[in-house]
């Protein structure tokens, strides 16, 4: 299973997995379609499954037209999204899985941003693989995504079953947000030296227009604020002990910054 990455619209990443031997692809949230299709054709596979994670249109707005040009594909989803996500046919819960190209995917429940988000975890194939994440916008490179429909209880509880991966998992999220996100969690962990040192890289990187995603999850342990409530100096910038407060209270900082 090889991926590609796909920019679209401003910030958007939408992610093609594919085997050439097969010939087949699928692809992750796909904001919009004519890319898509352009990558289709250029590596010469069919298009057989949509895997959305949750249902705003910046995730879903190509399924239709892509289901135009590949009826017989199949549309993924959570089951909590049902009648949100164009052409769903698959009703995805915790603990399901789903293949592709001989490989299986564990579906995550990751409620917060949307009170329906999934997340697709392909482990490792051995000891020297990576796993691959892709989590939507529950879990950003640096950050994490909007509460819109779920509680900061809820994001700390999905949060906490993606922190528990391996720190060589792969994190495929959809926005490229990572040095905006990076400039806020210097102003409440300003001393944390990885901090410092991945701000200055993908300061480095932005500047030669290269995509800083795929993350990885070990580095977002050590810098990420979003993923450190226990952590005491984020405990200290908040004023609070108690993880979903923590959480809740950096929230709203970064919402207003």
């Amino acid at each position: 299973m090889l991926i590609k990455t796909i920019p679209a619209l401003s910030d958007n990443y939408i992610f093609l997995l594919y085997d050439l031997e097969q010939k087949i692809a699928a692809v992750v949230d796909p904001a919009e379609a004519e890319s898509v299709l352009q990558a289709l054709q250029k590596l010469k596979v069919e298009l057989v499954a949509i895997f959305n994670t949750h249902h705003h249109f910046d995730h879903v707005g190509g399924n239709r037209q892509l289901i135009k040009h590949f009826p017989n594909l199949c549309v993924y989803g959570g089951k909590k999204d049902q009648g949100r996500i164009p052409g769903q046919q698959v009703f995805l819960e915790a603990g399901d899985t789903v293949e592709f190209a001989g490989r299986l995917a564990q579906i995550f429940f990751v409620p917060g941003h949307t009170r329906a988000h999934i997340a697709y975890y392909f482990p490792p194939l051995n000891q020297e693989d990576t796993g691959e994440l892709f989590c939507g916008d529950t879990l950003f490179a640096g950050g994490c995504g909007r509460l819109f429909e779920g509680t900061p209880e809820q994001m700390v509880a999905s949060l906490s079953q993606l922190r528990q991966l391996s720190d060589r998992t792969r994190v495929w999220c959809a926005h490229e947000y990572t040095l905006k996100n990076l400039q806020f969690a210097l102003t409440v962990d300003s001393h944390n030296p990885d901090l410092q040192k991945r701000f200055t890289e993908v300061q480095q990187a932005r500047r030669r227009q290269e995509a800083t995603v795929p993350s990885n999850l070990g580095i977002e342990k050590l810098t990420n604020p979003f993923l450190r409530w226990d952590d005491s100096a984020l405990q200290a910038a908040t004023g609070m002990k108690q993880a979903a407060r923590v959480f809740g209270k950096l929230r709203v900082m970064k919402d207003q910054f």
